[in-house]
């Protein structure tokens, strides 16, 4: 222990990191501890000790992020005040951290640090004063001091400050000893942390007077201006000094303490920064209306109340919000052509949309934006439309993704009442973006939940309704924002799981997977050049020819997106790599178990041929079955749509003797289940037309006969009114015992007076007709409109057989027509 003037302090002291505020000697100040270090010097040093010496710690001024204690120790100041912990106060909110309040006893100098972690422990030696006479050097500065200080309490009581206080004050000073006068004096009056900083450094007594007393003339001056405008307000002498009685101080008989805020200016200049902002940023006159009555609000509060974080957080949001700032459109439609033509291929309906919008918007500026919703299935380039819309307009994006969001509060936000609460996503965006007319892309919009914090699709309607979105408003605001300048594109696998009354704000884009052709252009345009970046090739090392890449896509990777071609042209970039870094790393043989390529000459560029793709993805995933399949009667060929696409779909039938039952497997739904029944009937009741017996020859094809309908795939649940054609055609092909022909699909719903129905998806299920190798296609006639949305080379590729009823598929159907099938007269309607 050192001592010295009646003091004592330990010859080493845990250290306090003090990031706000300076104690000195005879002042007692609060401290909020949340800093690593500093939480560990609190929980185990002053929660665990019981005795008087270990409560006094050292505190030491910091400047450095309290966020950055935990890397190394920053340089320290080399003088502190060694203070005395007389209250410790925990509290989880809004943060964990701990409340002390110190009081200064004696300056210390750092000698050394002990060690630095879990808190600092350092070598001190104290800087105690001698008490007695003041030297004959400091006589004038003390008399100055005095008269100050005795100018400073008379204008405090002119001022109408309570007089009892006064009179308590000046006694309390005289009682103090001379030499802590000015560390008192200075710790009580309005100064800020950097000028008690020098005081703190100031060691001798001559040099403590010269530095205090410019900060007491010029709070004296302070008083002269108060007193001369007479316009005090209740309590703000208190501001200007108080004084209150304190259990536990340091000195005997002369037990006080400071109750005043240290940043008591930094809060009022940051609250008038506020108000500055709230002014400045444009707002609504609503919006301005509650931002002020906020603020008022907020100047009243006192910043211990958890409610001061919450208003202050609000008034953050509201001047941050762009309610005026806007970015300029971007409206050159040639370069905007040729900015679409070269991020994306095809799409040609999704870049007129965008180019007619663009048009508009320069003929007529005040346009609302667009509610655009596309429609297709994964990997077709959906999501990176919306972003080169952005970027052709010259606009800020912004992504939303809603897929397995089930809470209304995600898109309105929450109320300022409840803990945690905070805006939607929408404002959030605005606030990222920073203007007012960004591009928002609400990813899988389709995919949104419902659960007992309400239905975000319904919340969904005011945001996406043109004429409703220019006073939306937030939960969380509680005031309305103008959604109509920004452009809305939302995307979505499906629009069966959208509720009507959101589809119906929406302008639907179909966008349906893509040809054959369509893939090789889009993997040789940007997929290629991609993977090659991504895994540091260059054309020069890798050549993959338009070969390969239609065998990749016909054998390898079989849906109507071009994630899973980009996913093999990467595994293929990848095995490259391999041989690359080893011809440039071990010029030797490489090692057996490498891979090796079959038609690959040693130089570069490494070409990928048939043999090599076989050696890199393996074994062909899908081979073209479809005529393999068609060799026995009681098989056709349908197609169906899915949300990942078109797909094809077999059916297969068997008869067997039994009681006329009819077994349906595939895990069909109810419409499925209705088709069979009805091509049943159908057949049944045309059957002495058709030529259709049973197994003994009896006029109906169901006597003495069970009939097991079979869809492959029994895992994938099917349903949809699109088999009715293709269940017809397998059904007669069992009964007829003929084959249908090897190349043909078809697609249609039928009626029991045998018309053909048309479908929806007809671009999906064609394409997927196409990629399987299909020649002839049997569509409903009434879907011939749909057939212009093909494109021109698939178009030409194919055989459409348009039909109106079943007699024209079965003709279509069989080679050299089905017996008894003719063409009917069609009779128009009377009505």
């Amino acid at each position: 222990m050192a001592s010295g003037g009646g003091i004592q302090i330990p010859s080493r002291l845990p250290l306090l990191l003090a990031h706000e505020g300076v104690l000195l000697p005879g002042s007692t100040i609060r401290f909020s501890v949340d800093s690593p270090r500093n939480m560990q010097l609190v929980s185990q040093r002053l929660l665990k000790g019981t005795s008087l010496k270990s409560t006094i710690i050292g505190v030491i001024p910091n400047t450095r992020d309290p966020e950055q204690d935990t890397e190394d120790l920053p340089t320290l100041h080399t003088i502190g005040t060694a203070g005395i912990a007389v209250q410790v106060v925990g509290s989880n909110w809004p943060k964990p951290h701990y409340t002390l309040l110190i009081t200064g006893l004696c300056r210390f100098r750092v000698s050394g640090l002990l060690k630095e972690r879990p808190f600092v422990l350092a070598e001190v030696t104290p800087l105690l004063l001698l008490t007695g006479r003041i030297s004959e050097g400091n006589v004038f500065f003390f008399f100055s001091f005095l008269a100050r200080l005795c100018v400073s309490l008379q204008l405090l009581g002119m001022l109408d400050m309570s007089v009892p206080a006064v009179a308590k004050f000046r006694r309390l000073l005289d009682s103090l000893p001379r030499e802590m006068l000015p560390d008192v004096v200075a710790s009580m009056i309005r100064t800020s942390n950097k000028e008690k900083l020098q005081v703190l450094d100031a060691v001798s007594l001559e040099e403590r007077f010269r530095r205090t007393l410019p900060m007491l003339t010029r709070q004296i001056e302070g008083l002269k201006l108060l007193k001369k405008s007479r316009k005090m307000t209740p309590g703000s002498e208190k501001r200007v000094l108080s004084m209150r009685n304190s259990k536990g101080g340091p000195f005997p008989g002369r037990q006080f303490s400071l109750d005043r805020d240290e940043d008591s200016d930094d809060d009022g200049d940051d609250t008038a920064s506020l108000e500055k902002k709230v002014h400045g940023a444009n707002m609504p006159e609503a919006a301005l209306k509650v931002s002020l009555k906020e603020l008022k609000r907020l100047k009243k509060m006192p910043q211990s109340m958890p409610e001061y974080a919450l208003t202050r957080n609000y008034l953050d949001l509201m001047v941050e919000l762009p309610w005026s700032r806007s970015t300029k459109d971007c409206l050159d439609i040639r370069a905007a052509r040729v900015l679409l033509d070269n991020d994306h291929y095809a799409m040609e309906k999704l870049k007129r949309r965008v180019l007619e919008y663009l048009a508009v918007r320069q003929l007529k500026t005040s346009l609302k934006g667009p509610i655009l919703c596309f429609v297709g299935p994964p990997g077709v380039g959906k999501t990176s439309v919306g972003r080169s819309i952005a970027k052709t307009l010259g606009r800020e994006f912004h992504r939303i993704a809603l897929g397995g969001v089930c809470d209304q509060s995600d898109i309105r936000g929450h109320r300022r009442t409840y803990v945690g609460s905070m805006p939607g996503r929408i404002i959030n965006g605005l606030k990222t973006v920073g203007v007012n007319n960004p591009v928002f892309l609400l990813d899988e919009v389709d995919k949104l939940g419902k659960s007992l914090q309400g239905d975000p699709a319904a919340a969904l309607l005011e945001v996406l309704d043109p004429e409703q979105n220019h006073s939306f408003t937030d939960h969380y605001l509680n005031v309305a924002f103008d959604l109509s300048q920004v452009l809305f594109i939302a995307t979505a696998n499906t629009t069966a799981t959208i509720p009507p009354a959101l589809l119906d704000r929406m302008e639907v884009l179909q966008v349906p997977g893509y040809t054959q052709e369509e893939k090789v252009e889009i993997a040789h345009r940007h997929l290629i050049p991609n993977q090659l970046e991504q895994h540091g090739l260059t054309p020069q090392q890798l050549h993959i020819p338009q070969e390969s890449t239609q065998d990749i896509i016909c054998r390898y990777t079989r849906e109507a997106g071009v994630r899973s071609l980009e996913r093999k042209i990467g595994a293929i970039c990848r095995a490259v790599a391999v041989k690359v870094a080893e011809g440039h790393s071990f010029p030797s043989e490489p090692a057996a178990e490498t891979l090796q390529f079959s038609a690959a000459p040693p130089e570069m560029p490494i070409v990928i041929d048939q043999m090599a793709l076989k050696d890199i993805l393996g074994p062909p995933l899908f081979e073209l079955e479809v005529s393999e399949r068609l060799t026995l009667p009681g098989v056709a060929l349908g197609l169906a749509w899915t949300p990942l696409g078109g797909e094809i779909m077999f059916v297969e039938a068997s008869r067997m003797e039994g009681e006329g039952q009819l077994t349906l497997t595939g895990q069909l739904g109810d419409v499925m289940k209705e088709s069979a029944h009805l091509a049943i009937s159908w057949l049944r009741a045309n059957a002495k037309t058709y030529q259709l017996t049973n197994m003994v020859g009896a006029p109906d094809p169901l006597e003495g006969t069970d009939i097991h309908l079979h869809f492959p795939a029994g895992a994938v649940t099917k349903d949809g009114p699109s088999a009715g054609v293709t269940i017809v055609t397998c059904l007669a092909s069992l009964f007829s015992g003929r084959l249908v022909r090897s190349d043909i699909a078809m697609t249609g719903e039928i009626t029991l007076r045998g018309l053909v129905l048309p479908v929806g998806g007809i671009k999906d299920k064609v394409l997927a007709a196409h990629r399987a190798g299909v020649k002839r296609v049997i569509l409903p006639k009434r879907n011939e409109k749909d057939l212009d949305e093909l494109p021109a080379n698939v178009r030409a590729q194919l055989d459409f057989v348009t039909a109106g009823n079943l007699d024209e598929v079965l003709n279509a159907s069989f080679d050299g027509g089905f017996p008894g099938a003719q063409a009917r007269p069609h009779v128009s309607s009377k009505l």
